[in-house]
């Protein structure tokens, strides 16, 4: 018993993951687990996931980037006013507006490492000001008629998968190795979890911070591209609450929120959690309103669950010390 339930506590965001496709399947049965909505759950992930693992190098490291929606709205209005009022090719474009985002990350890092306020303060601000240069940018108003190049990344396929997904797989892959088998990523976890000791033993943890944020606004402009590519034109409030989403996405899928802790895997599991609640919550009719509640509240949960094992932890190790 004791062994099925460390395995359980080991699975449990998976296990999450299937009770909900279970028990969509039993309500909606065929309407829900089709090969033609699971792809389109698959898809509309897709954006959310890239996110998310940018959002996990800043939580790794210690800091909070609340901005990346505003990044994915100026990456969209950006790259869209490159290739319709300029006139320049589409690869140029997305390149020049990726440059943007990630430059958008280093100054979001620097400002909150150099200052040394909360990330959540400084991510808040930039997420404002980058959301009303988004609004600038393009005068308030949706930008269309984008060269038929520029859908690709959004809407093509290989095969039956999307390529959205195909680039999330990509993300996940390399994120997790440079995590999992570099010292460059050993350093984000030692950061966030004993800044401290990281400083005593070498780690550069000012530089590493500032990193995650460029890691996070370049993961955020490859997003802002596929959602450029879905959407088929250049919106200035394509990545509004989408925060909040992706925080929940991150947490939900393990990442702590003191920083040091958490695994690209579960992350993505995250995502398709709330992916298949969103799907299967649309399917059964569900109005926006209710869903915000239960996104909310799955946040809530997930917040403080990551507190009481935090909790819980320190009483252990007290009581092992003593």
């Amino acid at each position: 018993m004791k062994k099925a339930l460390d395995i359980l506590k080991k699975h449990s965001v998976e296990a999450v993951l299937l009770v909900l496709m279970l028990m969509f399947t039993i309500v909606k049965g065929t309407i829900f687990l089709n090969i033609n909505n699971i792809i389109t759950i698959l898809r509309q992930s897709s954006i959310l996931g890239i996110m998310s693992i940018g959002m996990m190098f800043c939580m790794l490291s210690g800091g909070l980037n609340l901005a990346v929606g505003s990044m994915v709205s100026l990456v969209t209005v950006t790259s869209a006013v490159f290739m319709t009022s300029m006139n320049i090719p589409w690869p140029v474009a997305f390149l020049v507006s990726v440059a943007i985002c990630t430059f958008s990350g280093w100054a979001t890092g620097f400002i909150i490492v150099k200052t040394r306020i909360w990330p959540m303060i400084g991510s808040l601000a930039m997420q404002t000001i980058l959301s009303g240069v988004a609004y600038i940018v393009c005068g308030g108003l949706p930008i269309y008629d984008l060269p038929k190049g520029s859908i690709i990344f959004g809407q093509a396929n290989i095969g039956v998968i999307p390529l959205p997904v195909i680039i999330l797989l990509a993300v996940a892959v390399v994120s997790a190795f440079i995590l999992n088998k570099t010292y460059f990523g050993r350093h984000f976890y030692v950061s966030g979890s004993n800044v401290e000791a990281a400083r005593l033993s070498g780690i550069n943890t000012s530089r590493i911070c500032i990193m995650s944020y460029v890691i996070s606004g370049f993961l955020c402009g490859i997003a802002g591209v596929i959602m450029t590519g879905r959407v088929s034109s250049g919106q200035p409030a394509a990545g509004k609450g989408m925060d909040m989403t992706c925080l929940t996405a991150v947490v939900l899928g393990g990442v702590s929120m003191n920083g040091g802790e958490g695994k690209v895997s579960k992350v993505v599991v995250g995502v398709f959690i709330l992916g298949v609640l969103k799907n299967g919550m649309t399917i059964m009719n569900v109005d926006e309103y209710t869903q915000m509640i239960v996104e909310g509240l799955i946040f809530l949960f997930a917040v403080c669950f990551d507190s009481l094992q935090r909790i819980l932890s320190e009483r252990t190790g007290k009581k092992k010390a003593a």
